[in-house]
């Protein structure tokens, strides 16, 4: 678990972080029916037959509805996309249903309750993996598919929100998010202020100490790297510090921004040329298909090469296309090269 994520944990670890996540991003309608005076926390590692700790980062419970129905939300942090998230998630839900069984929490003849997994992604990237176990397996024979595994995890993409969309929320979630896709000094100054005036009641002690710790070890020292910071422990403090050196940080900002910018551009532009280049190189092998076997043959050819992306691999290819004895021993060759080197 990276330095980010135990920085999540411990903001999560609060009834309030919680209660804000599920009522303003969880869009279903039984959210409205959930207790949340009756949330508590549940102990989240759990020991699996290979005594291995496995951490759920976070698990909590409250009440449902009139018959006191338990609901165990379960979050995975994430800042990386994890292909196989599903089948992680799939684990957890396992080792946490036999701790319940284990611990005598679920009488004899009762039910299991029911899980809401949760991922919660602060990476730059779109998310990628599946989201249902069902696309990870292959269907087998007709017939296999009521045996597989179900499970559905819910993404929030917290780069997905526009800050516009998230700005007019009082939500403690909301504004982290805020905070995790900003772009300037001032948005952070402006979401300091308002956590600043949620949370001066003394009851919220320990939720704004979270902030600061988040804030001061993980992500100013992210944005701002090298940065010498003052040790703060209010997050009014923290606003006041930022508003004196706004204009320094802001110029530090901007820099940042521009070395980032140049490096995505020659990253892009890196691309770009090697696309252009497999694209002539697919062009002068095609003309040559023709001159040897025509055009149906070219044709035939033209799926193949558009998966191959190694320019070494058409190199090799105008050489076999010179030995091949005829068309069938070329598509062959082909079809070999496309099949270990393609996408």
């Amino acid at each position: 678990m990276t330095a980010h994520d135990h920085g999540y944990k411990r903001l999560f670890s609060h009834t309030e972080m919680i209660r804000d996540l599920l009522m303003g991003f969880v869009r279903e309608p039984w959210i409205a029916d959930l207790d949340f005076a009756t949330l508590e926390k549940y102990p989240g590692e759990f020991i699996d037959d290979r005594l291995r700790n496995r951490h759920s980062d976070v698990i909590w419970r409250l009440r449902w509805g009139p018959n006191w129905l338990y609901i165990y939300v379960l979050l995975e942090f994430q800042s990386r996309i994890h292909p196989h998230m599903a089948v992680r998630l799939l684990s957890y839900l396992g080792l946490f249903y036999q701790d319940l069984l284990d611990t005598r929490q679920i009488a004899p003849g009762q039910r299991l309750p029911p899980v809401l997994p949760i991922v919660l992604y602060n990476g730059q990237r779109p998310w990628t993996a599946p989201t249902e176990i069902a696309d990870l397996i292959e269907p087998g024979p007709v017939g296999l598919q009521p045996y597989h595994p179900r499970l559905r995890y819910l993404l929030i993409d917290e780069s997905a929100y526009r800050d516009a969309e998230l700005a007019v929320m009082r939500n403690l979630a909301a504004a982290l998010f805020r905070l995790e896709n900003s772009h300037d000094p001032q948005t952070v100054q402006a979401v300091l202020t308002a956590l600043a005036d949620w949370l001066a009641s003394p009851e919220h002690t320990e939720l704004r100490r979270a902030f600061v710790i988040w804030l001061q070890q993980i992500f100013l020292k992210h944005r701002l790297p090298g940065v010498e910071l003052p040790q703060l422990n209010e997050l009014e403090e923290m606003r006041a510090m930022l508003s004196e050196r706004i204009v320094e940080w802001t110029e530090q900002w901007k820099q940042d921004g521009l070395q980032q910018g140049l490096q995505q551009g020659l990253q892009q532009g890196l691309q770009q040329g090697l696309q252009q280049g497999l694209h002539s190189e697919r062009r002068m092998l095609l003309r040559l298909i023709r001159r040897r076997f025509g055009e149906a043959i070219a044709e035939q050819s033209n799926p193949a090469l558009e998966r191959i992306e190694r320019p070494a691999v058409f190199e090799d290819l105008g050489e076999g296309l010179l030995d091949s004895a005829d068309e069938s021993a070329w598509l062959a060759r082909l079809n070999a090269a496309a099949e270990k080197t393609g996408r």
